[in-house]
């Protein structure tokens, strides 16, 4: 295992399940070939790590998507027309005159000043087969890497790497690979979206650093099976997008260790899910059992009961990653599950039960809070002088009610006055109460319905926060 430059670990290369769990696995998928993955499915793992469902039909290779149209819940994904064509024009405009304006921006924003134009090198790696653009990449990086801290800057346009997912290789193609003066790789990215005033949206940027981190995992690789003494990828990625809504370049530097490192995790949980596929019922499977047609015939509640042998982690940030969000968004919203509500309302309310549950605590919690503020205003009211009532009175009898002030003990007179004067102290689970309260008024909101009607004065207060 190599150390990256920065002391993190290199990439451990996982050979993949044993032969009974690749079996198992197989299984799982059906006797169709596996799904393919891409950049944007394997970074989709580290925007939701805790999803034992998508690790696992990752893993079979099973395509989600025609799973989820067959349910009858498939996901809507795509980019519009007009972003597409937006974007498609912003890179040719870039990769023109053999990358020199890409050239430009990149190196600039790295060393402070456009390289000249004797100290570019580009290799255009975008033509072929996949076979002869990955033979043409490895030759590439053995170059780049020989030659060691040349002095120049050498870009790689569209080059073809793979990477091991649960034991099977994956291609992947990243827009540019810069290798710089230091020897070192960094990735560069070319994204369509803006940078306005300075700053990007952060959950596009937050998707594309997830992206790239995957293709930093497969220079690592790459890096690997070339021998190399010392890891040369960078744990970052340069993102080159316009700068406001004309198409002139800017370009940023986003940190990927972390990503790196949550990326890595899954891909080595996925390469170790034999416990999971072994501990599953012999009839769980997500064959769609395809006609010669390939139209497919399966019944679609016994393929729901066999998805719901798998725990799903659904929050509605996978609506944006997942081709299974819908379906999974559907099961969360049937059992009151609080990921429903996002990951904020999940945190505050694990371990509590489902969302019904929270909604009666809530509605018992605030009646009693209020029977006993009503109970505290009639005691000032009568003032300090007041006894308590018979029923707030413990161990009293029918002669205690009908007996005069006068008549009473002093001692019990004395606790009586000591109880209406002091402060009634706030309940410890206040706190508890407001979250589900809270919760209560996300979930109508996420569920479009009406909140749920409330007896007692706290149900006045719930609904007008």
């Amino acid at each position: 295992m190599d150390a990256t430059h920065d002391g993190a670990p290199g990439p451990d290369r996982a050979s993949g399940p044993a032969p009974a769990a690749r079996a198992r696995l197989t299984g799982l998928r059906g006797p169709v070939p596996p799904a393919d993955h891409d950049a944007r499915t394997i970074a989709a793992l580290a925007a939701n790590p805790g999803c034992r469902r998508r690790a696992l039909l990752d893993a079979a290779g099973v395509d989600k998507a025609a799973v989820a149209h067959h349910l009858g819940r498939p996901a809507p994904f795509g980019r519009s027309p007009f972003a597409i064509s937006r974007g498609i024009a912003f890179e040719r405009r870039l990769t023109a005159d053999d990358c020199a304006e890409l050239l430009a921006t990149v190196t600039e924003r790295l060393d402070g000043s456009p390289a000249p134009a004797h100290q570019r090198d580009v290799h255009a790696l975008g033509a072929g087969s996949a076979e002869e653009r990955l033979e043409r990449t490895r030759l590439a990086l053995e170059k780049v890497a020989g030659a060691g801290a040349s002095g120049g800057w050498t870009l790689l346009e569209h080059p073809m790497l793979t990477l091991s997912v649960g034991g099977t290789p994956a291609r992947l193609e990243p827009d540019a690979v810069l290798v710089g003066p230091d020897g070192g790789w960094t990735v560069v990215e070319v994204k369509s979206f803006p940078v306005l005033d300075g700053s990007a949206d952060p959950v596009k940027v937050g998707a594309a650093a997830r992206q790239a981190a995957v293709y930093a995992l497969a220079l690592q690789e790459a890096a690997e099976e070339l021998g190399l003494p010392a890891d040369p990828v960078r744990p970052r990625v340069v993102l080159v997008c316009p700068e406001g809504f004309g198409s002139r370049p800017t370009a940023s530097v986003v940190d990927l260790r972390r990503q790196i490192a949550v990326t890595r995790r899954q891909l080595r949980r996925m390469a170790s899910l034999e416990e999971t596929a072994a501990a599953l019922p012999p009839e769980v499977t997500f064959d769609l059992r395809p006609n010669r047609a390939g139209r497919p015939t399966r019944d679609p509640e016994d393929l729901e009961r066999s998805l719901a042998a798998v725990a799903a982690d659904y929050t509605p940030d996978c609506l944006a990653a997942c081709e299974l969000s819908f379906h999974c968004r559907h099961e969360a919203r049937a059992c009151g599950a609080p990921g429903a509500l996002g990951r904020g309302a999940r945190g505050e309310l694990s371990g509590l039960g489902g969302l019904d549950d929270l909604l009666r605590i809530a509605d018992e919690a605030v009646t009693g809070r209020a029977d006993a503020g009503r109970a505290e205003e009639e005691q000032t009211v009568a003032g300090p002088g007041a006894a308590p009532s018979h029923a707030e009175r413990p161990n009293a009898g029918p002669a205690d009610a009908e007996r005069p002030d006068a008549e009473r003990p002093d001692a019990e007179r004395a606790g009586a006055i000591a109880g209406a004067t002091a402060p009634a102290a706030a309940p410890p689970d206040a706190w508890a109460i407001d979250r589900v309260r809270r919760a209560a008024r996300l979930r109508s909101a996420a569920l479009f319905l009406p909140a749920p009607p409330h007896a007692g004065p706290g149900a006045a207060d719930r609904g007008g926060r």
